[in-house]
Formats: C-alpha cells, sequence, structure tokens
C-alpha cells in the first residue's frame, strides 16, 4: 500500500498538479479542516474536484473526519510556546485513537492516495501524523511526501 502526502502552499499550480500527475496517485484525499477558503487559491475544496480530474485524471474526496477539531488547530496555530507542535502532535494523536480511524477509514480510498493539506512541508503538518498512523495501524504502507 502507498500513501502520499501534498501540500500546497508555496507551490505554483503548474507543480502541485504536474506533481500529483507523475506520482501516480489515484485520489487525492483532502484531509483539510477548511478545503473552501479564499487563501486556498488553485487548491480550494469545491474546485479540486473539477481541476484534479481534467488535469491529472485523478479522483478528489474530502475527509474532514482526518482533521483536527477546530479549537485544537487554532490553539496551536495561535501559541507561542515552544512545544507547541508536540503539544498538539500528541493531541492529535489522541484524537485519531479515539475515532478509531483505521476502523473508520477504508483501505481502498486511502491506498494510492494523497493526502493533501496546505502545509508546503509534511514535517509539521497532520497529514504526516495521519499518514504514519494509518502506516502503524494497517501495517506495511510506504509514505511518500511529495515536495
Amino acid at each position: 500500500m502507498r500513501i502520499y502526502t501534498i501540500g500546497f502552499t508555496k507551490k505554483t499550480a503548474e507543480h502541485f498538479f504536474e506533481t500529483l500527475s507523475a506520482s501516480g496517485t489515484k485520489r487525492v484525499i483532502d484531509v483539510r479542516l477548511r478545503p473552501n477558503t479564499q487563501l486556498a487559491g488553485f487548491a480550494i475544496g469545491r474546485d479540486q474536484v473539477y481541476l484534479l480530474r481534467k488535469i491529472c485524471e485523478i479522483d478528489y474526496i474530502h475527509l474532514p473526519y482526518l482533521a483536527p477539531e477546530p479549537e485544537m488547530f487554532d490553539e496551536y496555530r495561535k501559541s507561542k510556546e515552544p512545544d507547541a507542535w508536540a503539544t498538539y502532535e500528541t493531541r492529535f494523536l489522541e484524537l485519531m485513537a479515539q475515532r478509531r480511524i483505521e476502523e473508520n477509514v477504508s483501505k481502498e480510498v486511502v491506498e494510492d492516495g494523497c493526502l493533501l493539506c496546505s502545509e508546503d512541508k509534511a514535517h509539521h503538518c497532520h497529514r504526516r501524523l495521519v499518514a504514519e498512523y494509518l502506516r502503524d495501524r494497517w501495517g506495511g504502507a510506504e509514505i511518500t511526501h511529495l515536495e
């Protein structure tokens, strides 16, 4: 099983869509809390359905179940504490365990799918945490972070 991840920030539309096309992903799984904000530019969720299908022949699905709770995300973004990411990561991992995402998200949906979020790098993004959590629960998944 392969799980890809990608962020759209600091990418041109050309780079974003070409990278997805070349990766072999079958669907983009949008794990953003708010996919339809104007800040998303070419990655606005409601436009992704059309753009991904037309440009890349890739499907799109929004799974907010794989996003953090709004207050959890907002607390992390506003925090000035040096350990803010570690706290957020712990809380988000606990949330995924409570939600039992490994049981409630279909392997078939995730297999060869690409988790989409806004952060340009996966290091401090919840899409990495989702991918690693599922890999650890399902076993054997190969994770590729598309840059």
